[in-house]
């Protein structure tokens, strides 16, 4: 399948790309802005995995049911999905003034994890409503439900640590045999920028899920509801069979 295939990990400020053209690695690069990001991909993007929350609620304590169905199926390892803040919340500069919109709006504080993801979820969530191609090309994902995923079964240690890093290295190994080669281009791509091992990774994964390659595009759930801007809730992943029993195909692709 031709085309460019990106994902993509925000963290404090920084926006690190890797990108697949077709099945075979292109290049890694750091953003400062997402705009930026999407500048350099909205002409030959197929795809743009991200792993920051896209829909939104604006009210209402249930929270969203894809980051009730990524907790399930990581397991102990549940704790790494966040629940974001409500819309509204993601405009706050300041925790306290988040939290108290969060426990209006939501009737629950917001986690301190949360409130550092504001300024990704708010500049996404700008860009997908103001660009309606950008919203066509954007999904969801998580890494560590692309992790879950690639090794079939839930991982048994935490990603910041040591044996973390072996394991997930492992599993993108076993998914990919180029994978490590990957991971260290990636890295070598950051040169300058203030981009943690952890997020080269997250970045690979997510590249990986994106790009065409063995099983299918999934998400968590199956049929994802969309919020009052009209943007899914969704985690997306890839695997053979569904993670979840009530899930289905949502994108299929070339199998290799």
């Amino acid at each position: 399948m031709a085309g460019t295939f990106v994902g993509t990990d925000w963290s404090g400020g920084t926006w690190l790309a890797v990108a697949f053209d077709g099945a075979t690695f292109d290049h890694a690069a750091v953003f400062e802005e997402v705009g930026e990001l999407w500048q350099r991909y909205e002409k030959t993007a197929t795809l743009i995995l991200i792993d920051v929350p896209i829909g939104l609620l604006e009210s209402g304590n249930g929270g969203r049911q894809c980051d009730g169905l990524a907790r399930e199926v990581l397991g102990p390892a549940g704790e790494a999905v966040v629940a974001p803040p409500v819309r509204e919340a993601t405009r706050k500069r300041r925790y306290p003034a988040a939290n108290r919109v969060n426990r209006r709006k939501a009737g629950r504080s917001l986690s301190r994890d949360a409130f550092e993801m504001n300024d990704g979820i708010a500049a996404v969530d700008s860009l997908l409503r103001n660009v309606p191609e950008a919203k066509t090309t954007f999904r969801e994902s998580h890494p560590e439900v692309c992790f879950r995923a690639f090794a079939d079964e839930p991982l048994s240690h935490r990603k910041r640590t040591a044996a973390g890093y072996a394991e997930r290295m492992r599993t993108l190994a076993g998914f990919d045999a180029d994978a490590p080669p990957t991971v260290q281009a990636a890295a070598e791509a950051t040169a300058g920028g203030e981009v943690r091992v952890a997020d080269v990774l997250d970045a690979v994964a997510l590249a990986y899920t994106a790009r065409p390659g063995p099983g299918s595009l999934r998400s968590l759930p199956a049929d994802p509801p969309r919020d009052p801007k009209g943007l899914p809730m969704e985690i997306v992943y890839r695997a053979s069979s569904p993670l979840d029993a009530s899930a289905e195909t949502v994108g299929r692709d070339s199998v290799e």
